[in-house]
């Protein structure tokens, strides 16, 4: 690893915002959540106003899982090849340019569903580099000892997006039109392109020559199979977004069977957010590596176990308090899981090992597949309900693998 002047930092929980690369790579972090959980609300009540499917609703966000597993398997390989900083810079330029051509054509009156399906698979691919380049960065510049801290806060910055996002998407859609919220999210990728741009950090990269791209993926594999730890963390990972995940493409669809308008539904889905942002300030503060299993197990069962009490919720209150919990948890299960594979994974393949972790994100388009199927059978809330109960009898029936953690 190439040190940079940034990259010292005194000690204590908070002490990581010291680290000048680490600021930038959280202003990356925090910028890019606020438009993807702007366009998810967003995205998703245009589609629903314009076909009334709750379907289609999920497919949308599906199709920002589909590029997960293959473009994730394929950043972790590619990283120790080239910078991750180049890759994370032309990522980011590259949301830019699809926001800003949403926002014409949505200005033109010619913003179709399709437009947004294929824009959410180049979202997808923005989403694929996350953990494989950014959070990984993060890693190197702040270390493994404060690595939690500095996950803690980084989620804690995604989690305030989930709060102010949603709320930006319904009042922009209800006041301007979708055209306002992606005008809004071409100029919020602004501030990430230059922070990335002036990162400092500099990671070493493997010579050309030496083990095929297919060899290194297969060999990140075989470290995850030989390490119980990292199975168990693999599956908890498979589980959340096989049935966990999945709910939050609903929350448009059972936000508008409350009765609540496009502002309101915006700040229904915001209470997610300000439950998250709660829970990540106390794990920023409190965390201990010995509350590490518990805590990203746990969270995942509260997480699921909530969104199936959101989704029979009677009114729009109890609706919104039900999705502070599931926000809380959900901080659980994003703080654990970045900060397990990275200490867990030997150095010298940790790269690839994340790359596994994208392969198990990237399942999710099943649950969101499975979801949608059943929200068109059984509506959108008794549909998300089943699925909470799904994946908590998921969690009971894999213990096995989750207690080796």
């Amino acid at each position: 690893m190439t040190a940079t002047p940034g990259m010292r930092s005194p000690p204590g929980r908070l002490a990581v915002f010291a680290i000048v690369d680490y600021r930038r790579l959280w202003v990356i972090g925090a910028a890019s959540s606020v438009v993807r959980w702007l366009d998810t609300l967003a995205m998703g009540l245009f589609a629903y106003q314009q076909t009334g499917s709750a379907f289609v609703v999920a497919m949308l966000t599906m199709l920002r899982m589909v590029p997960m597993g293959v473009l994730g398997l394929a950043f972790g390989a590619i990283g120790e090849r080239v910078q991750r900083r180049s890759l994370l810079l032309w990522v980011l330029v590259l949301m830019a340019l699809t926001a800003s051509v949403l926002a014409g054509l949505a200005a033109s009156g010619r913003l179709m569903v399709w437009h947004l399906a294929v824009a959410s698979l180049l979202n997808g691919m923005a989403w694929a580099s996350d953990n494989t380049v950014r959070r990984f960065l993060i890693g190197e510049v702040v270390g493994a000892a404060r690595l939690a801290s500095a996950m803690s806060l980084d989620i804690g910055a995604g989690n305030a997006a989930r709060l102010v996002g949603p709320a930006l998407g319904g009042a922009l859609l209800a006041a301007v039109g979708i055209e306002g919220a992606f005008v809004l999210g071409a100029a919020l990728y602004l501030p990430a392109v230059a922070a990335a741009w002036r990162l400092g950090y500099r990671n070493p990269y493997l010579a050309a020559g030496g083990p095929s791209l297919l060899a290194r993926v297969a060999e990140g594999f075989m470290v995850v199979r030989r390490d119980p730890r990292l199975v168990g963390t693999m599956v908890v990972t498979l589980i959340f977004n096989l049935w966990g995940w999945p709910a939050t493409s609903m929350v448009p669809v059972i936000g508008a069977g409350l009765g609540l308008p496009p502002a309101g539904i915006g700040l229904l889905a915001g209470m997610d957010g300000l439950g998250a942002l709660a829970s990540a300030a106390a794990l920023a503060l409190w965390l201990r590596p010995g509350g590490y299993q518990a805590t990203y197990v746990g969270g995942t069962a509260l997480y699921l176990l909530a969104t199936a009490v959101f989704a029979v919720a009677p009114g729009p209150a109890s609706a919104g308090a039900a999705l502070a919990v599931v926000g809380m948890a959900s901080s659980c299960f994003g703080v654990m899981q970045s900060t397990l594979v990275y200490v867990l994974a030997p150095a010298e393949v940790r790269s690839r090992v994340f790359g596994v972790l994208a392969v198990c994100i990237g399942t999710a388009p099943i649950g969101f597949l499975h979801l949608g199927l059943l929200a068109d059978w059984l509506g959108a809330p008794y549909a998300t309900a089943l699925i909470g109960v799904e994946g908590l009898l998921a969690i009971a029936l894999t213990r096995r693998w989750w207690r080796m953690i």
